[in-house]
């Protein structure tokens, strides 16, 4: 049997974080800044008014310090939380945060835990992920050049880091490094924990973006003869890319459903301004164009929204969902676009401007179609499932 009904204690959830959203979240957007995010005062306020009602780190296991729900439940609230850009970090499940808490739970040792993943799951200090290099394409990171070479006791690190999110202020670095050069392609590289006030861990610069910046930057970062201990394995040698995909699933269902949220809101936004709007006479809901682009809208986000769904239903059935989820990010990143532009286009020069939240949206639904994977590496991983199953039926 389907059963697409949403259990009244979810709905109940949904319906009080509306709720929240509108008396705290988005008053406090003007107070933002785009590329810092709120100020810390302010944000420490908000996040403990999340932790009193429960509601703090989703994504993660009760017994570390989160809601321990399931993944629908994660991808229904994150549609809410992404609402606005400063939803993740006041709920505590922002990236890249969130994808290292769950590698840590998953391969980290109890001293790792202790030290990284408790304080990082209570948002007491903010993390990194270093795979993207700029020599190699970041569609195919078998390519790494980054290497881990043991010299007793320790790790020694070195090469050439780009677009790591969130760098400055981070106090440790998830690391992907070549350990083994000498092995299949897929088990060459492992995960290594990284503090980043380790001598030899150097951030160049901030790069400068197209959109947000966000908290902590887009970083190019240079690792030279950056030493640690060889305890700083992140799960086993050779695990980097096994581990990667388990941190980068559940993370593309949280990133889908907050395109969602930003869609949705957009998608509101246009027709609110399209019944108030009045050009010729009439408001512009009366234009065909429009009335074209809301239905367009209202079926994409549908569609995108049970897509996504469904995916986050099967990893909740144990499984990776992998052409799921790769379908959910090609389309929900083309979506999320479509949806904003028409809504930028409904509101006219208003929608150009900062008065609305619109064209911030739209700068940075373009960094969708190639953050956790470009578009047309996704669009291979389902073509080549579908052409395979089409070959085993012959």
């Amino acid at each position: 049997m389907i059963d697409f009904s949403i259990p009244p204690d979810v709905a109940e959830m949904q319906k009080q974080l509306s709720e929240f959203m509108e008396q705290y979240v988005y008053p406090n957007e003007a107070n933002a800044d785009e590329h810092a995010g709120l100020d810390e005062a302010i944000e420490k306020d908000l996040q403990n008014k999340v932790k009193n009602r429960g509601w703090w780190a989703p994504h993660m296991s009760k017994e570390e310090g989160g809601m321990g729900t399931s993944v629908v439940n994660l991808g229904l609230m994150n549609e809410i939380i992404g609402r606005s850009p400063i939803g993740p970090r006041i709920f505590g499940c922002a990236a890249p945060d969130a994808g290292n808490a769950e590698l840590l739970h998953i391969a980290g040792t109890a001293e790792q835990k202790e030290k990284y993943l408790k304080p990082l799951v209570n948002g007491d200090i903010r993390s990194c992920f270093a795979m993207t290099e700029p020599e190699v394409a970041g569609s195919d990171p078998t390519g790494l050049l980054t290497s881990a070479v043991r010299d007793g006791d320790d790790w020694v690190i070195n090469g050439h880091k780009w677009f790591i999110t969130g760098a400055i202020g981070s106090q440790f670095a998830i690391t992907m490094a070549v350990t083994n050069p000498a092995a299949k392609p897929h088990q060459r590289a492992s995960m290594i924990i990284v503090p980043t006030n380790t001598p030899g861990f150097n951030i160049i610069r901030d790069i400068d973006v197209m959109g947000s910046g966000g908290l902590g930057g887009h970083c190019e970062i240079r690792f030279q003869d950056c030493r640690v201990p060889l305890t700083n394995l992140l799960g086993k040698e050779g695990e980097g890319f096994h581990l990667a995909q388990k941190r980068l699933g559940p993370g593309r269902i949280q990133h889908c459903m907050r395109w969602l949220g930003i869609a949705q809101r957009s998608f509101e936004l246009m027709c609110k301004r399209a019944l108030k709007r009045i050009s010729f006479g009439e408001p512009l809901a009366n234009k065909q164009s429009v009335q074209n682009w809301i239905a367009d809208s209202a079926a994409e986000l549908n569609a995108a929204r049970l897509m996504t769904l469904h995916a986050a239903w099967k990893m909740d059935q144990g499984d990776e969902a992998r052409v799921e989820v790769s379908l959910i990010k090609f389309y929900g990143a083309k979506v999320l676009h479509d949806v904003i532009d028409r809504a930028i286009q409904v509101h006219g020069a208003l929608g150009f401007s900062k008065d609305t939240p619109l064209e911030a949206f739209y700068r940075g639904a373009r960094a969708a179609r190639i953050y956790d994977g470009v578009d047309e590496v996704h669009r291979m991983v389902v073509a080549r499932k579908i052409l395979s199953d089409f070959k085993e039926d012959k």
